[in-house]
């Protein structure tokens, strides 16, 4: 392990809308706020930073009423100071990954879009993975470790046991015919040791040595016990 900066750094997408459809997406609110409520108790700093920098999209569905109430995010929402923080990210680009411990990629449907053609985030996440330092992800944020190539020229997810959000899943979300590709098939198609819970939306975290994966919004708060876990 790398020497600790008891930092870590949330990437979060800044891509707002799906391609193919009129849907609007962005951040899944809930996956940022259970990650940061666990680690932030656990006395690390965090960073925001989205792909582009500036503002981040906030997926409307993951602002309904009953989501907020039901994944306990409410309290976050309703926090100026913390949803402030979603104004002005840093640009992923401008990240410097030894100045943190761990970095955690969040999901949302945006993170499709942007996470696998952002080469900044791909050199950055590789950067981490090869100084030692833990690399998660959660739900669709496992998109930015698809392009993610490490400096022995061989894929991060080459061998790797990993999760995150399943096809039945995208099905049920009624996404499966505006996604750009199958999560879970690129996953598998890289060499990647795929598995998932044995119910839909059912929490579910995979660890394997540094690389930590949850494989929908439910997994965001173990996959943040676990990071804290590797780093102490």
């Amino acid at each position: 392990m790398a020497t600790p900066t008891h930092r870590i750094l949330i990437i979060v997408t800044s891509a707002g809308e799906y391609e193919s459809a009129g849907y609007r997406t962005g951040l899944w609110l809930g996956e940022l706020t259970h990650f940061y409520d666990v680690a932030e108790a656990a006395g690390y700093d965090l960073t925001i930073a989205s792909v582009d920098g500036g503002r981040v999209p906030i997926d409307p569905e993951s602002l309904a009423h009953d989501v907020l109430a039901d994944q306990g995010t409410a309290e976050r929402y309703a926090d100026r100071t913390f949803m402030n923080l979603l104004e002005d990210t840093v640009a992923v680009a401008d990240v410097r990954p030894e100045e943190y411990d761990a970095i955690y990629l969040t999901g949302g449907h945006g993170t499709m879009f942007d996470f696998p053609r952002s080469k900044a985030l791909g050199e950055l996440v590789a950067a981490f993975h090869d100084q030692g330092r833990v690399v998660s992800a959660v739900c669709h944020g496992p998109c930015g470790l698809l392009e993610t190539t490490l400096a022995d020229g061989q894929p991060l997810l080459r061998g790797r046991e990993v999760t995150g959000f399943s096809w039945p899943e995208e099905e049920l979300a009624q996404r499966a015919d505006a996604v750009p590709f199958s999560l879970e098939e690129r996953l598998r198609a890289l060499g990647a040791s795929y598995s998932i819970a044995e119910e839909p939306f059912a929490p579910y975290v995979v660890e394997d040595g540094l690389l930590i994966t949850g494989q929908n919004p439910a997994s965001a708060t173990p996959v943040a016990e676990a990071v804290v876990r590797a780093l102490r």
